[in-house]
């Protein structure tokens, strides 16, 4: 059995501000990762998949509010379109089918009743 959670976005106003509050709290270094599109900006927190825990990254998105929805957990599945499909069905919506994110596999986004964003992720 898996580890349901496999990663995390923490989502920012200022990233050189947040690169900075974390590398300092959290004495580490931030690296950047190439993201899916040219909307995102990220610099993620080192991490060993062969390792128990879970890796992710700090995330700024042009044009957007962070304090909505300013932490999304992502759920590790064999193929995201799946659970993405029962989103709906739950009570949820879904709002982002499965998408690729190149090296790094594939996501969905969906909401739950509550209104929380989580994500969904593949390696196919």
């Amino acid at each position: 059995m898996r580890n349901p959670v496999n990663w995390f976005e923490i989502y920012v106003q200022d990233m050189d501000r947040a690169r900075a509050f974390y590398e300092q709290v959290l004495d580490c270094k931030l690296e950047p990762i190439t993201p899916p599109d040219n909307e995102l900006s990220m610099l993620a927190f080192a991490g060993d998949p062969g390792n128990p825990g879970a890796s992710g990254a700090l995330v700024q998105v042009a044009g957007k509010d962070s304090a909505v929805n300013s932490v999304i957990v992502y759920f590790s599945c064999e193929d995201c379109a799946v659970e993405a499909a029962r989103v709906e069905a739950a009570g949820g919506k879904l709002e982002r089918e499965k998408m690729s994110i190149g090296d790094y596999g594939f996501i969905a986004l969906a909401l739950d009743r509550d209104g929380n964003m989580f994500g969904l992720h593949s390696m196919q």
